[in-house]
């Protein structure tokens, strides 16, 4: 395969496994990179899905797969080398950012940019960023070195407040101190749950939401655009369910994606932008970003003209990207693991189907934890509560099971 990284944005795409293939090398190979995936392979596109284990979700659909310590700098360039990608799309956090850093300066495209992955996998960074340079409002906020300086930020916090590392993802780390809590036991769970060994943490004001939603904001070549506002319910600050439209005033809609643009426009790239936001007395302030499809994006493989995996793709292919049309609203709910699971099983997917407008994501991966997420529904409705309820109904009809007969209740 010929190394080419402006061949994708001239409209031209070539055969996989052939000389002249466009291929799509996916760092992380998770339920949305698989879905990525799927996309890109109804464009022609080449797809390589690496990751840390074996026979993750996006390998099983990708044309081919390697798997490496994606922090390892060196394992990492040795995989790029070899299959002289024209985009290289990180969908997780723990990679050498480093090092992608060093390949962008030798050519290859990395989405966004490689700086973007690197400063947004930081939570202090980005909140910096987002507060301090671009002036967005957001809660209160304090980071600290050590459980000594930790404890002191929560005494200027105050409680209850919500403590995370500085570096993780999907929630992991992430827990409340309120009234009467032993705060070892948090900051124990921030470190335990961080993807590096900095223990650096935020301790953040938990405030008192009306509501908080996702904006999935794509910069594309020509401009910028927001999609309609998701709804979303989180469980220990991961992602259980979403809904899509999330009814929002006008002001407060204006004012989130003002925000939305601003943070994305200074982080630059092209592709889709997850950006979370808190809503507090009709005041709206930015919580998080990620840069790169978002866990409660999956709602728009129901609702939207082209779902958030298509838009990503597009835009990191210099593709045209028409008005999104919200075609009918949606929901979508997680099914979880509840405990270790050696080789997963799903029980009840005929019930869970039986519902109209509902489809289900089983998400094939190898083992399960307690928390992990495994699968999704996802529902269309005339309205958003009706969409919740289908997309409710159909997980809770479904029964994770292990090889050995055990089971494990859904959420």
């Amino acid at each position: 395969m010929t190394h080419d990284p402006d061949a994708a944005t001239l409209g031209s795409i070539g055969t996989p496994d052939a000389a002249n293939a466009t291929t799509l090398l996916l760092l992380g190979s998770g339920e949305l990179g698989k879905e990525l995936v799927f996309a890109a392979q109804r464009l022609g596109v080449e797809t390589v899905a690496v990751d840390r284990y074996e026979n993750a979700p996006a390998m099983q659909a990708a044309h081919d797969a390697r798997t490496i310590d994606m922090t390892d700098a060196d394992a990492l360039r040795a995989v790029v080398e070899d299959v002289e990608p024209a985009v290289i799309v990180p969908e997780i956090e723990a990679v050498a950012t480093a090092e992608l850093e060093r390949l962008e300066a030798d050519g290859y495209d990395v989405v966004p940019t490689a700086e973007a992955t690197r400063l947004t996998m930081d939570r202090e960074w980005i909140r910096e960023f987002a507060a301090e340079e671009v002036g967005v409002p957001t809660s209160d906020y304090r980071f600290a070195d050590g459980e000594d300086a930790y404890r002191a930020a929560l005494d200027e916090i105050g409680r209850p407040a919500v403590v995370k590392p500085t570096m993780s993802s999907s929630g992991k780390g992430q827990s409340v101190v309120r009234e009467g809590d032993d705060p070892a036991d948090a900051w124990r769970t921030a470190t335990e749950g961080s993807r590096s060994d900095t223990g650096r943490v935020i301790v953040e004001e938990l405030v008192d939401l009306d509501y908080e939603v996702t904006l999935l904001t794509v910069r594309h070549a020509d401009g910028t655009t927001v999609c309609p506002p998701v709804g979303h319910r989180q469980v220990d600050g991961d992602y259980r369910e979403s809904w899509q439209p999330h009814p929002m005033d006008d002001e407060a809609a204006a004012a989130a994606e003002r925000m939305a643009r601003a943070v994305t426009d200074g982080l630059g790239g092209h592709g889709i932008f997850g950006v979370e936001f808190f809503v507090v007395d009709g005041e709206v302030l930015f919580s998080e970003l990620s840069p790169r499809p978002h866990d409660t994006g999956l709602v728009t493989l129901a609702t939207q003209s082209l779902d958030q995996f298509e838009l990503h793709l597009r835009a990191i292919l210099g593709l045209p990207i028409p008005a999104v049309r919200l075609e009918t609203p949606g929901a979508s709910a997680a099914l979880v693991a509840d405990e270790p699971l050696s080789v997963p099983a799903v029980d009840g997917v005929a019930d869970a189907l039986a519902g109209p407008a509902v489809d289900l994501r089983l998400f094939g991966k190898p083992d399960a934890y307690a928390g992990r997420r495994m699968g999704v529904a996802v529902a269309a409705d005339d309205d958003t509560e009706g969409a919740r309820e289908r997309a409710s109904e159909a997980v809770a009809a479904l029964t994770l099971r292990d090889a050995d007969g055990a089971s494990a209740a859904s959420e």
